[in-house]
């Protein structure tokens, strides 16, 4: 787990490269990036004919994977029809390929990366608890790189020979304000936004050196010189918080009722109309959350519907 640009594809590769399973493949996929009328053929494989256009048989990413590691980057974002056919996939360690009926073996560690919360996607509905559970064995966090300010010179000048050598660049150093200034972003991109912008630093540099002015870094708030400007950005709770600030100079009649029916109806359209998982959201139960809909007209009381 961690967020865009930490580098968990790289920490997947470490795992795999230090694990007996070296010799094998490392095949890495990411699950946003496939339409969902794709996601089966080519995480399963298929049989010749098994579709228009199948001239001959294909292997999934699981047989290409067998006897190496299956990285699963954005696994949050996989379609849920899909969800239950991994998960079968895990618990019985064999694949049936598209149009075919026998089943084959794989041998394969799945490694699955994520940069929202699946215990959040759960509750709200678009993540499936028994799945959650099965990749749930073992878990690394990737904290920001704004939380490990001594890896950021470091890897600022890893990134410089990296791109001289690729670039053809004799060696070229960090100015100590271009180093203060690096020290100095927030850096919302992680390793990821710190190796594009010593990439671009690189090609406007003069001198060999990178200096202050060389680094052009974004964020949340622009100035027209680029530079990092201090966002302040409320949290959550924050936010709420002067949500209510605001209700309260208003002062609209019932406001605890609105409150409350606004919270249980948010819930509700957040968790696609679905009540146990509204209610779990809201740690209430079932029959509270169903009382309470019907209150506010979200759903209908069939029974006074038949009578």
């Amino acid at each position: 787990m961690g967020e865009t640009g930490t580098g968990k594809e790289l920490v997947a590769r470490h795992i795999h490269d230090k694990s007996h399973r070296r010799p094998g493949p490392f095949v890495a996929v990411n699950c946003g990036a496939l339409m969902e009328s794709l996601f089966e053929s080519e995480l399963f494989g298929y049989e010749k004919g098994a579709f228009t256009g199948a001239q001959s048989a294909r292997k999934g990413w699981f047989e290409a994977a067998d006897g190496g590691t299956l990285f699963l980057d954005e696994i949050g974002d996989l379609p849920f029809s899909m969800q239950v056919k991994l998960l079968r996939v895990l618990q019985e360690r064999e694949v049936v390929r598209l149009g075919a009926r026998a089943a084959i073996p794989v041998n394969v560690r799945v490694l699955a990366a994520t940069n929202v919360n699946l215990a959040d996607a759960v509750k709200a509905g678009h993540f499936r608890e028994d799945l959650f559970y099965r990749l749930h064995v073992a878990t690394v966090y990737l904290p920001p790189l704004r939380q490990r300010a001594g890896d950021i010179i470091p890897l600022a000048r890893y990134f410089v020979e990296k791109y001289c050598l690729r670039l053809g660049y004799p060696s070229i150093s960090i100015s100590a304000c271009g180093e203060e200034k690096l020290m100095s972003h927030s850096w919302p991109g992680n390793a990821r936004e710190l190796e594009n912008a010593i990439h671009y630093a690189l090609i406007i540099c003069r001198d060999n050196q990178v200096r202050a002015k060389d680094l052009q870094l974004l964020s949340l708030t622009l100035s027209s010189d680029y530079e990092p400007v201090s966002a302040n950005i409320d949290s959550p709770v924050e936010a709420l918080e002067r949500a209510f600030e605001s209700l309260f100079d208003g002062a609209p009649p019932e406001l605890y009722a609105l409150v409350e029916d606004t919270l249980i109806r948010t819930a509700y359209r957040f968790c696609h109309e679905n009540q146990v998982q509204s209610a779990r959201l809201l740690g209430i139960s079932r029959n509270v959350m169903r009382a309470r809909l019907l209150r506010i007209g979200e759903i209908k009381n069939h029974r006074a519907v038949e009578r």
